[in-house]
């Protein structure tokens, strides 16, 4: 077996950690990059003279090349080699975000940020295999706690980073910051990761991972054009239709093919389609507030954007510090009561933000996110962890690509599930089209804030629900 080699190979063993912070700071880097060009694209707008929806696309782009892609090269890893992927991957991102600097063109910046997206995938794909295999079970909840604390600081430090570097230099180092980190870590990998050994060598499902980045392609850029647009817009309907027909056309291949990109046999594992759900459910739950706390805090309490930037980072100040030891008690004692005790404490937090109103002291709020950053902390490790023991060695690759699938379409829906929802409540509420924050009327936003927390709540209840009775009935098993 791959793992017993690994465990039994002195020289991994010995640098384990040095391998983990290597695939950590580059989880760490692709996380990053997805939310931290949303502060620089005013300026990258009127230096490269486009409009601002289509400066958007400097983010859309990214993400959805990645979720496009994650399944083919978590497949690809298990094929080939996850460590050779990942190496490839980070050579990829380090080019990317060199030519992402250059004020060159606007085709160029879109270019270079499909050549990031590329390492990007390879890297988030292969990370948790490869953290899985080199370390021991007994290690394997504090070492995927630490991979998922590189994740939280990644996904929710992005405007936090990039206002510090847009106030002292050009936009183009938002994404040159990755290069000087992205070489060092690329010298520290090549010192210390091990040849790979678990290799399957089997031929990829080329028809499956077509339609499987279609089915991306088609489902993102009808979000993406949908909140522009309208989602009643007749091409809107149309792409999700696309998207609809492609991903019947995905299961229905895939179920026919004896080896194919994604072996829907891994669904029926009951500890990997439960965690991946309540994963997937909670990064929905997180972008909701992370879409509206900082309107909160800048336009209806009107605070300066560093002040509300440095409440913000306590969410994921929070998770960096408690997910390593939620890791390692998981180990202990097992994952399963300490995801859903994580989960209790983020449903917490979610009935907390929709009780907030304009009155709210300030230190009760950031409590609050502390709180949320505390659930999250409890309850990723753990559930990482749950979702790639449940497989086999051989598909570790495609359980971390699903993991990492699972946590960027949370991302994107709950985003623009945030979005949708407080401003059609808006709009409800005062009579008329409503499509940003009304200047002099927190009220308005405040009922937008309520209502799109309450779809929050709901959303993380079944989430709590699911891991609740999957642990009660277990335990009722073992009595």
């Amino acid at each position: 077996m791959a793992e017993k080699s690994y465990l039994e190979d002195e020289n991994v063993q010995k640098h384990r950690w040095l391998i983990l912070t290597a695939t950590g700071l580059f989880t760490f880097m692709s996380t990053l990059d997805a939310s931290i060009v949303n502060v620089a694209l005013p300026v990258i707008s009127r230096d490269l003279k486009v409009p601002m929806n289509q400066s958007e696309w400097v983010v859309s782009i990214y993400l959805i090349v990645i979720c496009a892609l994650l399944l083919l090269f978590g497949k690809l890893g298990d094929s080939l080699g996850k460590i050779r992927i990942f190496r490839i991957g980070t050579g990829l991102f380090v080019v990317g975000s060199l030519l992402a600097g250059f004020n060159g063109s606007f085709p160029l910046l879109l270019g270079a940020r499909v050549v990031q997206a590329l390492g990007a995938s390879m890297t988030m794909a292969n990370s948790n295999g490869i953290v899985t295999e080199v370390f021991p079970f007994n290690e394997r909840g504090r070492a995927l706690g630490t991979i998922g604390s590189f994740v939280a600081l990644g996904s929710i430090a992005g405007p936090g980073i990039g206002g510090l570097v847009l106030a002292h230099l050009s936009w183009g180092y938002i994404f040159w910051i990755n290069v000087p980190v992205g070489i060092l870590t690329i010298l520290i990998g090549r010192a210390i990761f091990p040849k790979d050994i678990t290799m399957s060598h089997e031929k990829i499902d080329r028809s499956g991972a077509t339609s499987m980045a279609l089915l991306m392609v088609s489902f993102f850029v009808a979000i993406f054009l949908g909140q522009e647009v309208g989602f009643t817009n007749p091409w809107i309907l149309a792409l999700f239709a696309v998207a609809i027909i492609v991903g019947y056309w995905f299961v229905h291949t895939e179920n026919r093919l004896e080896k194919p990109l994604l072996s829907f046999t891994l669904f029926k594992n009951r500890e990997f389609s439960i965690s991946l759900l309540c994963g997937f459910l909670i990064f929905i739950t997180n972008f909701f507030f992370n879409v509206i706390a900082p309107f909160y805090l800048e336009n209806a309490r009107g605070l300066k954007p560093n002040m509300a930037g440095y409440i913000l980072m306590i969410f994921p100040i929070v998770q960096v510090i408690v997910a390593p030891v939620a890791g390692t008690l998981s180990d202990k004692i097992g994952p399963e009561m300490i995801t859903f005790v994580g989960l209790c404490f983020i449903l917490i937090s979610q009935v907390g933000y929709m009780l907030t109103s304009l009155s709210t002291p300030l230190w009760l709020f950031t409590a609050n996110i502390g709180l949320v950053g505390l659930g999250n902390g409890i309850f990723q490790a753990p559930n990482n962890t749950i979702v790639m023991n449940a497989v086999a060695p051989k598909d570790l690759g495609v359980a971390g690509g699903m993991n990492a699938l699972a946590r960027n379409l949370g991302m994107v829906i709950g985003i623009s599930s945030a979005t949708t929802v407080l401003f059609a409540a808006m709009s409800h509420y005062e009579g008329r089209h409503v499509t940003t924050y009304v200047a002099g009327r927190p009220d308005i936003f405040i009922y937008g804030m309520h209502i799109a927390f309450w779809l929050a709540i709901v959303i993380c209840a079944v989430a709590t629900v699911i891991t609740g009775y999957r642990m009660f009935s277990r335990k009722h098993k073992l009595a």
